[in-house]
């Protein structure tokens, strides 16, 4: 590979309406689009490009992470920006893959479970990591308690009762490596009690099934309906507790409504069941404010979880479990005999973020990218894709499409794949087969409105069979 960057042919044009950095962008997609520029083809630097086409290196610097964003270049360390292998077709068009050719990686993937990890506040998190560690007692280095650094299970307490409604005191707080751990943690204190069997929603996700497989109890489906969890149908069920996502239920975002919470609520305090209540993305609610959690209504009786893998970075490992005061012991106990603690610094930092108000600023400012995300993504199924139609609330990083008739999720999502397009079917081997084949999850977390556009659009042309 040449050590020196090329000059590149640009053609903008100011008179046009559309932006400097569209036109930038539109111009070096179609060049490595047709081939003009070859795979590992180094490109000036975001300074030099800016000079040469005499606009702010701004514009440049966002349309290379567009670019990067789309999969067509990548930042290589000590190479500079160099440009991937994506194909080369006819300017505009969407290449398909030929028969028996493997399909090439998406340029536009409508991944679920992700946030943008590159809007992760690096610069406050440092901050904190640096007080952190000036501030940090010897003694929080070594090994803390099961539960947690005291001092962050108070500031979770008071975040979570200031935002979510909870009602806990700080020992009720478990700091956990998110939800997976938190479940684990529980399910062996509960299957300790004598648990064997758990309700769980339908549609939903294998992870926590097949915890509580592992842990030795069965499985209950409950369906899932438009107020939320199928109360009438989990009085029936032979089960000492019930997973549920009141809030936002993964995946069909509908919010369990007033009356459901109230009959849930009730045939805990009957049966004397526990209520797991996973509160994943309950800070993404975009048309009014979230519901509360169910916890500040049933504190004696529901294991709340929470996460800052949607909010924050996965990366993390970091989260939270409230639990009923009667249960405290027996969870620290499971806790110490699984994994002992959550890394003391990682505790420490979030604490300082957490408590200058770092993760308030994040979140308003996240909320706002990704509900005009989710409104575009929206809009465009509306202009190119007018028969699938979006459930649930506004709400989270992904939506919930039902397909029209004469459409099948898995065959919608293989073509698109052939077209670099990601779309997902639901995967719930409980859930029915016509539903499963009804339904799409499209995650809008990761791309940029812009990249959402032009995905739905290219994805409607691949299903047209125009390309």
């Amino acid at each position: 590979m040449s050590t020196t960057s090329p000059d590149l042919f640009i053609d903008l044009d100011r008179s046009r309406p559309r932006g400097l950095r569209a036109q930038v962008e539109d111009g070096l997609r179609s060049a490595i689009r047709s081939g003009r520029l070859a795979p590992g083809t180094r490109l000036p630097s975001s300074r030099a490009l800016a000079a040469d086409l005499d606009v702010t290196r701004g514009v440049v610097v966002d349309a290379y992470e567009q670019l990067a964003s789309e999969g067509y270049i990548s930042s290589v360390q000590g190479s500079g920006t160099v440009v991937n292998d994506v194909g080369a077709t006819a300017v505009g068009e969407v290449r398909a893959a030929a028969p028996g050719e493997a399909a090439p990686p998406p340029t536009h993937d409508f991944r679920t479970g992700l946030p943008d990890l590159s809007l992760f506040p690096r610069a406050a998190w440092a901050r904190a990591t640096r007080v952190a560690l000036v501030s940090m007692p010897d003694a929080e280095l070594g090994y803390v308690p099961p539960a947690g650094l005291p001092r962050l299970r108070a500031s979770v307490a008071g975040y979570l009762g200031r935002v979510r409604g909870v009602a806990c005191t700080p020992d009720q707080v478990m700091i956990c490596n998110g939800f997976g751990h938190g479940f684990a943690v529980v399910l062996r204190a509960l299957v300790d009690r004598g648990l064997t069997g758990v309700a769980v929603e339908v549609p939903g996700y294998e992870e926590p099934r097949d915890q509580v497989r592992r842990a030795g109890a069965r499985v209950h489906p409950i369906a899932v309906d438009g107020d939320g969890l199928r109360t009438d149908l989990l009085a029936a069920a032979p089960v000492g507790a019930v997973v549920v996502t009141p809030a936002h239920q993964s995946p069909t975002g509908v919010v369990m409504s007033a009356a459901r919470r109230s009959e849930l609520a009730d045939w805990a305090r009957t049966t004397g069941a526990y209520v797991i209540e996973d509160d994943y993305d309950a800070e993404y609610r975009y048309d009014r404010h979230p519901v509360g959690a169910l916890q500040g209504v049933l504190p004696d009786q529901v294991l709340y979880h929470g996460t800052l893998s949607k909010s924050l970075a996965p990366g993390l490992r970091l989260g939270w479990l409230v639990a009923p005061s009667d249960l405290i012991d027996e969870l620290q106990r499971a806790r110490k005999a699984i994994d002992h603690m959550t890394p003391s610094l990682i505790q420490a930092t979030f604490a300082e973020f957490l408590d200058r108000g770092d993760l308030d600023r994040h979140l308003r400012r996240t909320r706002r990218i990704y509900r005009e995300r989710r409104d575009a993504l929206v809009e465009s199924l509306g202009e190119w894709l007018p028969g699938w139609r979006v459930g649930g609330v506004s709400a989270g990083l992904q939506a919930f499409v039902t397909l029209p008739d004469g459409q099948a999720s898995g065959e919608v999502a293989a073509r698109a794949r052939r077209h670099g397009i990601g779309v997902y079917p639901v995967d719930d081997e409980l859930l029915d087969a016509a539903s499963r084949s009804a339904s799409l999850i499209l995650g809008y977390g990761t791309m940029r409105s812009s990249q959402i556009c032009d995905g739905i659009r290219r994805l409607a042309t691949a299903l047209d069979g125009a390309a």
